[in-house]
């Protein structure tokens, strides 16, 4: 594997980093800015809003673009949104930065994607996009943690201007590792890119991305009262037990993308299919500590299984689009976030116990099942007879010519 994939990387541990420490943050935030928890939550919604707006946006506007270029201005909009978040002098303006700070988050993951597999032979590049996403999963890791323990400490302005120095760090390392391109998208504008995902098949994959990654959210946005109501934790001890969530989905990340090398669609309905009974198990498995533990694990591997599946099979299905659909992936997967928060909520408010938001998850995994299905049909009948289905590209294009000279 080219060894840019590292600056690729980096980014997206700046990005995950930053997306995911303001949940830690929210009471030091609202207590320094004068203001409500509720009103701090405001502030994820306000990153996530900016990245289902920004993802398909800023993608289209520079399809035309040097990606490497695109790739290191998409990254100085990130540093300057969390440079003004540790300045913003009231929540109005940090809403409007953390707004601005997830705007270049999914097209950076959507132009780095297929970058990382420009640079690669064909049957590697679902191992390439993995190793992209390794960046988003250690940063569940490690990156939250110690930016959270920062924020505690030092306050959290702090971890903003921490997070804009990694920034700042994979600037430097794009720049230097990411091979200059000359590969511009034809001249269609901002209409005939679009028109790019008019397709049925890329609606569809889109679809299973928002299914399944709802799944996990409808779970996940409610796992510390699982953890601590049914399986007994203290509240103290829930933070290490995210980081094991964390590394079960840098492991799964790392498999997913490997399987998916040699069966794209087998790795999907695999990932899909363990998320459907480790979700549906979720009941059983926080009756005790240890069951609930390797719980948390199994959740992050079998979800984030998918993500290199689904994120090579919106780019091929809109080939001549291909960082527009990767970047709408992206977005999709902040609707997946907002939308299996909002199911998972309505089935514990409705009484149905603390872990029924793991089992209206496994039913969401179940839809994801049969939308890729679905797909998996449509495909079935626009291949020719005697074809077979093309995942992405099989030319080694110039970025990966390039690495190698």
């Amino acid at each position: 594997m080219p060894l840019a994939l590292l600056a690729l990387a980096v980014g997206a541990f700046g990005i995950g980093t930053t997306e995911f420490v303001m949940m830690g943050l929210l009471p030091d935030v609202a207590d320094d800015l004068n203001i409500s928890i509720p009103s701090a939550g405001h502030l994820v919604s306000a990153y996530a809003l900016g990245v289902v707006i920004g993802a398909p946006l800023l993608a289209a506007v520079t399809a035309r673009m040097s990606r490497r270029t695109v790739l290191i201005g998409l990254m100085g909009l990130f540093v300057a949104g969390n440079a003004l978040s540790a300045l913003a002098p009231d929540n109005g303006w940090l809403l409007a930065a953390r707004f601005l700070s997830g705007l270049p988050h999914g097209a950076f993951f959507g132009v780095g994607a297929v970058v990382a597999t420009n640079m690669v032979a064909p049957e590697r590049k679902a191992r390439s996009v993995s190793l992209m996403f390794l960046g988003l999963t250690v940063a569940n890791v490690v990156g939250v943690p110690v930016a959270t323990l920062m924020g505690q400490q030092l306050g959290w302005r702090a971890t903003f201007l921490g997070v804009s120095a990694i920034g700042l760090a994979a600037i430097a390392a794009l720049a230097f590792l990411i091979p200059h391109d000359h590969e511009h998208a034809t001249a269609k504008g901002l209409r005939g890119e679009l028109a790019a995902l008019r397709s049925v098949p890329v609606w569809l994959s889109l679809g299973t991305t928002v299914a399944g990654f709802g799944a996990l959210f409808a779970a996940y946005s409610y796992i510390t009262p699982m953890l601590t109501d049914a399986a007994g934790y203290a509240g103290a001890s829930v933070t290490l037990l995210l980081a094991l969530f964390g590394v079960g989905a840098t492991a799964g990340n790392l498999l997913g993308g490997r399987l998916a090398d040699h069966s794209l669609r087998g790795t999907l309905f695999g990932g899909l299919g363990a998320l459907v009974a480790v979700l549906a198990l979720f009941p059983l498995l926080m009756r005790t500590e240890l069951t609930a533990a390797v719980a948390v694990i199994l959740l992050g591997m079998a979800a984030f299984a998918t993500g290199s599946p689904l994120q090579l099979m919106v780019m091929d299905k809109a080939a001549s689009a291909p960082s527009l659909a990767s970047s709408a992936n992206q977005a999709a997967f902040n609707l997946a976030n907002a939308g299996g928060a909002w199911i998972g909520g309505l089935a514990l408010a409705a009484g149905f116990g603390v872990t029924s938001p793991a089992l209206a998850g496994a039913v969401l995994a179940v839809l994801g099942l049969g939308v890729a299905s679905l797909a998996y049909a449509v495909d079935r009948r626009t291949v020719p007879a005697g074809g077979r289905e093309r995942v992405v590209a099989s030319h080694v294009p110039q970025e990966a010519e390039a690495v190698r000279r």
